[in-house]
């Protein structure tokens, strides 16, 4: 595995694959890796001849009260981590390099509407800092595919639009959520969470299947299963942001849908942990 620092560099490599008739595979990540991203590594490498991780800590996404000092970075173990899963190419650039006129004053994507719901409405601006970092990396990589995770199904729902909209010839490849054995969702914020409340934290997981069941046994009554979870998370200790019942194809009303997905945001100690179910009737 080559680990490089620069954009040059990374579209030297990848301009010999193309031109030796290769397709390219990219997972963008901020690092940290854990098992949940070696799954975005396995997708990868059933979907192309050569995958390219970055690491980056994209300091656009962060809100002035977040983790962005203190999000957590193990550079040398995440070298070692994709090594181990055959990674071909490592990038992992500074923030000047990404941006270069520091990213108060960056060029900015924006997918109006799908960033403003649900987790946009508590984390103001966070995901016009995801299409911006994330329209950069594919400029730069010019892959082929690239692979983001289903546990933030928001995100994975943004990215598709804009790759839609900005005619951006590139298949963006689902990875289904990594659970503990208790059925937690892996996520490098879990390693917030004190031995208690990591104990309190499948309770989220468990209000998603509650949530499932009833809407596969073709419930309808979408405000009230809402209700419910809120309610449930709450009575278990976390604080919600919200527990949301929505169409899984745009995030929009389910009157009625076939394909649905139930997500939800909820705090706990310091941690701010999400999870969604997809539901097919």
């Amino acid at each position: 595995m080559h680990t490089v620092t620069t954009i040059a560099e990374v579209r030297a490599r990848v301009r010999l694959w193309r031109e030796a008739g290769q397709r390219t595979v990219f997972v963008p990540t901020m690092g940290n890796l854990h098992a949940g991203h070696l799954s975005l590594i396995e997708a990868a490498r059933a979907h192309g001849d050569h995958f390219i991780a970055s690491i980056f800590v994209n300091p656009m996404q962060f809100g002035p009260n977040e983790d962005f000092a203190h999000y957590p970075r193990t550079p040398q173990r995440d070298e070692q981590m994709l090594r181990d899963a055959g990674c071909d190419l490592m990038f992992m650039p500074d923030v000047a390099e990404i941006y270069p006129h520091g990213s108060q004053r960056a060029t900015r994507v924006e997918v109006p509407g799908l960033s403003s719901i649900l987790c946009g409405e508590f984390r103001p601006g966070h995901f016009e800092g995801v299409t911006t970092v994330v329209a950069k990396l594919f400029h730069i990589v010019q892959p082929d595919a690239a692979v983001f995770g289903e546990k933030d199904f928001q995100q994975l729902t943004i990215i598709r639009r804009m790759v839609t909209e900005l005619c951006m010839p590139i298949e963006i490849v689902a990875a289904p959520t990594v659970r503990d054995a208790d059925g937690l969702a892996l996520s490098s914020r879990n390693q917030y969470l004190s031995a208690e409340e990591r104990a309190q934290a499948p309770i989220i997981y468990r209000t998603l299947q509650a949530a499932s069941r009833r809407l596969s046994a073709g419930e309808e009554d979408y405000t009230g299963i809402e209700r419910c979870g809120i309610d449930t998370l709450e009575r278990a200790g976390l604080r919600p942001d919200y527990f949301a019942v929505r169409c899984a194809q745009d995030l929009s009303a389910p009157e009625p849908a076939r394909h649905l997905v139930v997500l939800t945001a909820a705090r706990l100690g310091k941690a701010r942990l999400i999870d969604n179910l997809q539901v097919r009737r």
